[in-house]
């Protein structure tokens, strides 16, 4: 029997838009025009581009406006949740047949602020130039928003017979507003949302000096606590120096917490990505990581990565960063109270309840109070499982899109997938090709001169679209 026959007829369209496969794999079909695709996906993109969403204040209303009107002039049933009336949430459905549970993408709307000074070209003009797309959430997460749209645009055109609803969730509050997106959903409309699995931001393809090295899938993320340092003592003279000063025991806290490192502690996700790394890296590096995969914690390597991979070193273990110090309010006055905040990025799995004894014993100073202070979090869940029919799909579909090897990763940051995997919804973060430069140069997210290669946006939109259509569409 040939391949053709036993895949479903509503592949026609997606091999036709998947140019990376080969004449052998793609069963015969009608003829797509890819360059009104991709004209489609521009003018959507641009147009979301050139909304100021920023966050903050948080405006995703008129962002919300135009994904409504696309997408109902279309004949695709949406609906609005807000908290806030200038923050609403957008819910679209394909309804499937049932037979399994659906499938959500989501991507949200809010973008981080910016200054206005340091863009060469206006943050929110969405200019082409050269190849690229400037402009404020063009790479976080604009993109993403916009691959969904199109991707359930083409769901309905091509009236795919699905096995499973299609949900896309365009979300407000992402950038440190959670309220009024995730959280609020999460607590108030669940089951607008539930499914099986999520696709969402998190993971991208990585290409350096022009040559892809490898996709990366997030399947788990770090959780951010914000720990306050409050060192007391006696007030005075500056001119009379006390042992109880304050600021010196605060910066001794600090000191006795840089000189420690915490446990390393792999989880499935972190090591298949050191495990799959290795095979892909020089013969040095290869060493390193198969040395952490042996449980070393002592030795070089660890030194090493503190010192050269920094994010390599946070993968592995919860991490602890001073970023906040205040007090003091003249330079001749000893004060009575000053603090410092720490960002902690813990495990998925850590407790954080023996952790926060762990810091106060390695600090071991009574007059320093370690105190859990309340801010932008995110609920613990475990990670999303490597062996779903997701990840499967995932990495058969990075394998003919970009032709390259598939690392399942966990953030070092949050994402809001993490709300969902704490109710059981198991989550991938995904994105298009960047190239690794671009960060240093001052070209990736939350930058001044953030852009998006706009061929990578057309593929991820190829890529999205193929990966949701094997997913959901009904086999015979």
């Amino acid at each position: 029997m040939q391949l053709r026959l036993l895949l479903p007829p509503a592949l026609s369209l997606v091999l036709s838009l998947c140019t990376t496969l080969s004449a052998a794999d793609a069963p015969p079909s009608p003829p797509v025009d890819l360059a009104a695709v991709d004209e489609e996906t521009m003018r959507h993109f641009q147009a979301l581009v050139r909304l100021d969403t920023s966050d903050p204040p948080g405006n995703e209303a008129p962002a919300v406006d135009y994904l409504k009107r696309i997408l109902e002039a279309e004949g695709i049933e949406t609906k609005i949740f807000a908290l806030d009336p200038k923050r609403p949430n957008l819910v679209a459905r394909l309804r499937g047949n049932g037979a399994k549970r659906p499938l959500l993408l989501m991507g949200h709307t809010d973008t981080v602020n910016i200054d206005p000074k340091k863009w060469k070209h206006g943050p929110f003009s969405a200019t082409r130039e050269g190849g690229y797309v400037y402009g404020r959430g063009t790479v976080d997460d604009k993109d993403n928003v916009t691959s969904s749209l199109m991707t359930i645009l083409l769901l309905k055109r091509g009236k795919v017979p699905l096995d499973r609803d299609v949900i896309f969730l365009a979300e407000a509050g992402e950038e440190g507003n959670v309220q009024f997106g995730i959280e609020y959903m999460v607590r108030e409309h669940f089951a607008e949302i539930d499914a099986e699995f999520c696709l969402a931001e998190g993971g991208g393809v990585v290409r350096t000096g022009g040559k892809i090295q490898y996709a990366s899938i997030q399947t788990t993320e770090k959780i951010p606590n914000r720990i306050r340092l409050v060192a007391t003592g006696v007030a005075g003279h500056g001119s009379v120096p006390l042992r109880s000063n304050a600021v010196v025991h605060l910066a001794k806290a600090i000191a006795k917490i840089a000189d420690w490192q915490p446990p390393m502690r792999l989880n499935e996700t972190t090591r298949a990505f050191f495990e799959r790394l290795a095979t892909i890296s020089p013969p040095a590096e290869a060493a390193r990581y198969r040395t952490i995969l042996a449980g070393d914690e002592t030795g070089t390597v660890q030194d090493y990565l503190a010192e050269h991979a920094p994010r390599f070193n946070s993968t592995l273990r919860t991490s602890i960063s001073p970023n906040m110090i205040s007090g003091g309010y003249r330079v001749n006055v000893i004060p009575s109270e000053v603090e410092a905040t720490l960002d902690i990025r813990s495990l998925p799995d850590e407790d954080m309840v023996r952790f926060l004894d762990q810091l106060r014993k390695i600090i071991n100073d009574p007059s320093v109070e370690v105190v859990h202070a309340p801010g932008h979090s995110r609920p613990g869940a475990a990670p999303s499982r490597l062996r779903t029919e997701a990840f499967e799909v995932l990495e058969a579909a990075v394998r003919r899109h970009y032709q390259t090897l598939t690392l399942p990763t966990m953030s070092t940051g949050a994402t809001d997938m993490a709300f969902l995997r704490a109710r059981g919804i198991e989550c991938y973060g995904i994105g298009p090709m960047t190239d690794s430069e671009d960060a240093l140069k001052g070209f990736g997210a939350h930058s001044d001169q953030e852009r998006i290669l706009e061929e990578a946006l057309f593929a991820f939109t190829r890529f999205n679209y193929d990966v949701v259509l094997r997913l959901a569409a009904t086999t015979p």
